[in-house]
């Protein structure tokens, strides 16, 4: 497996993310040290949709959307003359 150090990492980044794009993995070292393994992305698949992930743990009261209506309007309409 290749083995650069961090410095040729990130002169030649583009070059090594196209590599491990098609496949290739490489190593990371410091000073002759391993330190990280880039390896290629692979997709889990279908991503789950969040709408509803909270389903059945919440209730939103009737009234949601007028809650705090008349502070909300005392606040524009100022006080009363």
């Amino acid at each position: 497996m290749l083995q650069v150090n961090i410095h040729e990492a990130k002169t030649q980044l583009s070059v090594l993310v196209e590599k491990v794009a098609k496949g290739e993995s490489f190593i990371i070292a410091k000073a002759g040290k391993p330190m990280a393994k880039v390896i290629p992305f692979v997709p889990t698949g279908k991503q789950r949709s969040r709408v509803g992930f909270l389903s059945g743990q919440i209730s939103v009261p009737d009234d949601f959307d007028h809650m705090g209506g008349d502070e909300i309007r005392k606040l524009f309409e100022g006080p009363p003359r």
